[in-house]
């Protein structure tokens, strides 16, 4: 998920995906701990996916609330 698709959504929508990334994130660390999990950089990569969507939240909010 690049940044840019992600400014482009509405708040509701980026805070669904981050609670889904989330969940996301727990299920593949969960997966790592019983020995399931086939690609360990998923985990790298659904960290940085949450991040990113947190950023971004974070700025749109801020931007809402200033004008």
């Amino acid at each position: 998920m690049k940044s840019q698709e992600i400014r482009d959504l509405s708040l509701d929508e980026i805070k669904r995906r981050l609670i889904s990334t989330e969940e996301e994130l727990f299920g593949l660390r969960m997966q790592l701990n019983t020995k399931q999990l086939e690609n360990p950089m998923k985990i790298r990569e659904a960290r940085r996916n949450v991040a990113r969507l947190k950023t971004i939240l974070r700025q749109k909010e801020s931007a809402k609330k200033e004008g």
